[in-house]
């Protein structure tokens, strides 16, 4: 539900009523992942998605009858081969459901309330909420700040609520959302949904060209804080780069030293100039980043890790590299360019080929394991 955090936050700070239906676990070739939510208010208005329009009816139906009777109810939702018209997923994949109705006197509205503050104003935490096991637990909810003090809990299970706090500590942490199983500690098996939001990931993009305009476009359409960084101050203008959060003139190296990264963070280095290229990855190649693409034709590829290996990069660290950067789309203008990078980080990230799936005879989508997710 922190999908639509921004949105739930005013209905809670109105008082309205609502329930929530949050996805929380799918199998095969699924629309949405966990955590994707549908609200619907008391006054019938809704916002946010399950499924991308196949069941979207029948979700709504559930928080009408959620709101009314005041109990939690989920439900699963797949494609009937004997009814294709039925209630389900044409895409052929199988979502669970989740849905809790949030009333003013719910004794879970002030840890959601918290949580959705939180999320709505780019501040870092984890909201973790049983999805199945003992009935009276269903809905609870619990959150972690980025300190890792929990709010909320489950009642009187105290070595539960520690378990769930430690396990939401470790998403967030990660920037990770998904589900975890953390046995009988009270009774029975107990599963939980947890959900991270956390700040936008950065895309650090090295040198002000125009193949760098179109980066930032894309890479603010997929949801990153872009950083443009270049030592040339002429080149280097809020002019050029309107749409980046962050307009640096610097030398790489030293923005790269003195700037915070984590592991979602992307470095795309446009320059192709030995003099910026080569201090700037011999730093990038040691730090625990999701993605470092350099631009360059290929000799000046081969140019550059001979340069690199002067330099002391390990192999092991140059096989990270990912040089000429993009995928081969045979692109040809900035945006095509910007597209065949965008693509690669997303491969990367997601773990795809980058291979067209027509007439591919393996899933679109893998089944998830047990802790599912991505980074927000």
């Amino acid at each position: 539900m922190l999908d639509i955090a921004e949105e739930l936050n005013a209905w809670t700070a109105e008082g309205r009523d609502f329930a929530v239906a949050t996805v929380v676990a799918v199998s095969g070739s699924a629309p949405r992942s966990p955590g994707a939510a549908l609200a619907v208010d008391a006054g019938g208005s809704v916002i946010g998605s399950v499924s991308g329009g196949c069941v979207e009816g029948a979700v709504y139906e559930l928080c009408q009858q959620a709101l009314a009777d005041g109990r939690p109810v989920a439900e699963r939702f797949g494609y009937d081969d004997e009814d294709g018209l039925g209630v389900g997923l044409t895409c052929g994949g199988t979502i669970d459901v989740l849905v809790v109705p949030v009333h003013a006197g719910s004794p879970h509205r002030p840890v959601l309330a918290t949580a959705l503050a939180a999320a709505s104003d780019g501040r870092a935490v984890a909201l973790a909420r049983i999805t199945a096991g003992p009935p009276e637990l269903l809905g609870g909810a619990l959150l972690v700040d980025a300190d890792g003090t929990p709010q909320g809990g489950f009642g009187g299970h105290p070595d539960l609520n520690r378990t769930i706090a430690a396990e939401a500590a470790a998403f967030l942490d990660a920037g990770r959302t998904g589900t975890v199983e953390v046995g009988a500690r009270c009774g029975s098996p107990v599963t939980a949904l947890i959900e991270s939001a956390v700040p936008p990931p950065r895309m650090i993009v090295f040198g002000a060209v125009d193949f760098a305009a179109a980066l930032v476009r894309v890479g603010k359409f997929l949801g990153h804080h872009v950083t443009v960084c270049d030592a040339r101050p002429v080149f280097t203008t809020r002019a050029r780069f309107p749409e980046a959060d962050e307009v640096v003139v610097d030398w790489p190296h030293r923005y790269l030293e003195r700037t915070p990264t984590d592991a979602r963070t992307v470095l795309c280095v446009l320059t192709h100039d030995p003099k910026f290229d080569v201090p700037l990855l011999r730093l990038a190649l040691g730090l625990p980043v999701a993605y470092i693409g350099a631009m360059g034709s290929r000799r000046t590829h081969l140019d550059r890790l001979e340069r690199l290996r002067e330099a002391g990069v390990t192999d092991r660290q140059l096989a990270r590299l990912r040089s000429p950067i993009g995928l081969d789309l045979g692109a040809r203008t900035p945006e095509e360019t910007a597209l065949s990078i965008a693509a690669e980080i997303v491969a990367t990230r997601r773990g795809g080929t980058g291979l067209s799936l027509t007439g591919a005879h393996t899933p679109i989508h893998r089944d998830l394991p047990l802790r599912v997710g991505s980074p927000a």
